[in-house]
């Protein structure tokens, strides 16, 4: 696959996953010597180690793609194994689409067979479309026919991703239907359909917090096991996670490591575990929840941009003061009862928290 994304060898932005981790995807297949199901790259067990992380025989260090209970992965896993599709479901900033990619290139090889799920994506999207310059001056014919990705998965046996499957239209959802019960895609203009081979799957993610989603139908949901993908159990496993990504961003874009920055790291988890659980992490103060949710996605991003402000117009050290307004953006979404919820947390949470007086007045500085 071209990495280079517009052929002028510019190293691309975010890589695809296959191609970010591809020396241990290498590693696991060399070192692989389980069964594999039809078309898979590599066997049940490398790909669930892919995702959790190990140390191989050859002494490879394979990083964690997902911090979490290893028996959701396995579960997972082992529902692509079989003919029924995987739904990961949870709330916004679980890692569900980052999961659903790591999923697609450790068994296929290949993550960008992807429908986007949006309030227009059409039925073309998932079934098929036409080329009509060929069609007019042709007819009707399979080589005017523009496959979806959903199609060419079917046909190469490969994993297919359905991003956010909720905004997609409920008409358009019920494309499915047929596809996962029958392993089948007519095309009633050709008389012709198109058969799913061994290897086919789908992943598709879903939250139900957003406004405006469709739900699936009952016909549709059963078509799926759903997997949940909880938020972190605890604070430590957070901050781990938001420390991993930081560093994977911060080398992507050419951000110099912070020093210490683990405490600011730590410092922004707390902050939005306690907006988001409505309780101090001792458990003695009740404080509200704002209208955001806060989450891990959400540190990920604030801690990123303070990294940024640090290493361009600081001293390269992470402060209180290159976190304070990107946490403000996170947690005031609704400009009058945010605000609030705001400043009542840092009049009595942070202003009365040892070692916290830097970050309240950071915080007051750029406070609306």
């Amino acid at each position: 696959m071209d990495t280079q994304g517009n052929g002028t060898g510019a190293q691309a932005l975010r890589p695809h996953a296959e191609d970010a981790f591809a020396h241990e995807l290498k590693a696991l297949a060399a070192a692989d010597d389980r069964p594999r199901p039809p078309r898979w790259k590599l066997s049940p067990w490398a790909v669930a180690t892919y995702l959790l992380g190990g140390t191989l025989a050859d002494g490879t260090a394979v990083t964690p793609k997902y911090v979490g209970p290893r028996r959701i992965v396995e579960v997972a896993v082992s529902t692509l194994a079989t003919d029924r599709a995987l739904l990961l479901l949870g709330v916004p900033g679980t890692a569900k689409t980052w999961v659903s990619e790591h999923l697609a290139a450790a068994v296929s090889g290949d993550s960008t067979l992807l429908v986007q799920g949006t309030a227009g994506t059409p039925e073309e999207a998932v079934r098929y479309g036409w080329d009509y310059a060929r069609l007019l001056a042709r007819g009707p014919g399979r080589e005017a026919l523009v496959p979806s990705p959903v199609m060419r998965a079917m046909a190469e046996g490969a994993t297919v991703r359905v991003e956010e499957l909720t905004r997609i239209p409920a008409d358009v959802q019920d494309a499915l239907i047929t596809i996962l019960s029958e392993k089948t895609l007519p095309i009633p203009e050709l008389g012709q359909e198109v058969q799913a081979v061994r290897g086919f799957n789908l992943i598709a993610t879903a939250n139900d917090r957003d406004r405006g989603v469709n739900d699936l139908s009952s016909a549709l949901r059963r078509r799926f096991n759903t997997v949940v993908l909880p938020l972190p159990a605890t604070a430590d496993a957070e901050v781990d996670i938001v420390a991993r990504r930081v560093d994977q961003l911060g080398r992507t874009l050419d951000l110099p490591p912070a020093p210490d920055a683990l405490a600011e790291i730590r410092r922004v988890v707390t902050v939005f575990r306690e907006l988001r659980e409505g309780v101090t992490g001792d458990g003695r103060t009740r404080v509200k929840t704002p209208s955001g949710t806060l989450s891990t996605a959400e540190a990920i991003s604030v801690v990123t941009h303070g990294l940024a402000l640090a290493a361009h117009f600081g001293d390269g050290v992470l402060r209180p003061s290159d976190v304070a307004a990107g946490i403000l953006g996170a947690v005031v979404r609704d400009p009058a009862a945010d605000r609030v919820v705001w400043q009542e947390y840092l009049e009595a949470v942070v202003r009365e928290r040892d070692g916290w007086q830097d970050f309240y007045r950071a915080c007051r500085e750029v406070a609306p």
